[in-house]
């Protein structure tokens, strides 16, 4: 084992020196990735992750998550053999996209709400795709056509859900006490529930104005470090394709893909797609015109459930701090990029778009989302009022258990 270790170790540093050399050896194709990369982060991640990562600190400080968990408790372990708990994160997972599912699977295992084996299981299934990105991004930018959406989603989300249930039989038998046994059991499932998020509350006790600092702050913290590796992943994969690795890379690919009957042509979009995932779904996009569109579609939906290295980087360092393994994680990405990309061609027939019926089209991926999925000028005022209402029952809330604890 150690000596396995050391000849890593040196793998790794002829790796780094290999990559300064061509840094300094070939600078102008280095620059023009890490701009791409940057372009990318700036306006696909950053915006779509950042909302999130604050609204799902916030919840945790608040106790919703201890509130689900209770509520969901009687769903999530016979069908997952998950915590209730977990409920909250696969919502916050499909709904924000990678690494937020791995970022609150970290934290629950850090306070003590899952072991080893429900992490793995939690992190498997709920490391996905946000909605945004896979209708901006994909549907509309990549393929022209938001159309697509429809499959893209049932085939993402579908597998997730049913790798879900297949790593139900992973591990050991033993689950953690049920977030509903907390509290006091007296009371129907929705009562205890509201007892566990009070519960929760108390034991956090920080005031909104911290809490709120410190959401911004380590959110900010994470998506840096997520765009650190989209721009790290980008040059790696441009100074690769200088060379001769990427060409024996998709000459490989290509033998292996013929033999399973698949367009050849998409072997650099798979390749690309196994280091940085939305590199990957654009060139899936934007392969030959003589691939038919069900291939490149179960491309995409393959390269988005992978992830690429890219998203396997994030989530390692987020889960470095528990004992969850990485090993177990990559071979559930793998299950759920074969099980998305065999629904896509399932449901293909049935749901495929109508030939020549009209579809939005855009040349890049520069999108306004929110303009395709509501009308939000008509929408906008009953937010504002809703958003109103929301944060005055949270201030009035907080002053309620503030006081609570003074009188304690």
């Amino acid at each position: 084992m150690r000596a396995f270790r050391f000849g890593m170790l040196e793998l790794i540093a002829a790796s780094a020196l290999l990559c300064l050399y061509m840094l300094i050896r070939y600078p102008e194709p280095g620059f023009i990735a890490a701009i791409q990369g940057i372009t990318i982060w700036w306006d696909i991640l950053f915006p779509a992750l950042f909302p999130f990562l604050v609204i799902s600190e916030m919840l945790l400080g608040f106790g919703i998550v201890h509130f689900l968990g209770t509520l969901l408790d009687p769903l999530m372990r016979p069908l997952f053999r998950i915590p209730g708990i977990g409920g909250f994160v696969v919502a916050m997972g499909f709904a924000s996209g990678y690494p937020v599912g791995a970022r609150l699977t970290s934290q629950l295992s850090e306070q003590g709400l899952l072991n080893r084996d429900e992490g793995e299981r939690l992190v498997a299934f709920t490391t996905s795709s946000d909605p945004i990105f896979l209708i901006g991004a994909v549907s509309i930018g990549f393929f022209h056509d938001v159309r697509l959406a429809v499959i893209i989603a049932i085939a993402h989300y579908g597998a997730a859900l049913a790798l879900g249930f297949l790593m139900r039989f992973h591990g050991t038998k033993k689950l953690t006490p049920a977030t509903n046994d907390l509290p006091a059991k007296k009371g129907s499932l929705l009562v205890r529930s509201f007892n566990a998020m009070h519960i929760a509350r108390l034991k956090d006790a920080r005031p909104i104005g911290l809490l709120l600092q410190q959401a911004i702050r380590s959110s900010i913290e994470l998506v840096f470090v997520i765009g650190g590796l989209v721009v790290f992943f980008s040059v790696i994969i441009a100074y690769l394709s200088l060379g001769p690795v990427m060409e024996l890379l998709t000459t490989c690919l290509r033998f292996l893909l013929q033999v399973i009957q698949i367009p050849p042509a998409l072997s650099t979009s798979l390749i690309n797609g196994f280091f940085e995932v939305t590199l990957g779904a654009k060139s899936a996009g934007q392969a030959s015109e003589a691939v038919p569109l069900v291939y490149k579609v179960a491309a995409a939906t393959f390269i988005l459930s992978w992830g690429g290295l890219s998203v396997h980087a994030q989530v390692v360092s987020i889960l470095h701090r528990t004992n969850i393994r990485y090993i177990t994680f990559a071979i559930a990405r793998l299950i759920h990029g074969v099980l998305a990309a065999c629904l896509v061609f399932l449901i293909w027939k049935p749901l495929k778009p109508i030939e020549g019926a009209a579809a939005p089209a855009f040349s890049n991926y520069n999108y306004q989302p929110w303009r395709m999925l509501v009308n939000y000028e008509s929408i906008l005022p009953l937010a504002i009022l809703g958003g109103l209402i929301v944060l005055l029952i949270i201030i009035d809330y907080d002053k309620r258990i503030t006081a609570s604890r003074e009188l304690k």
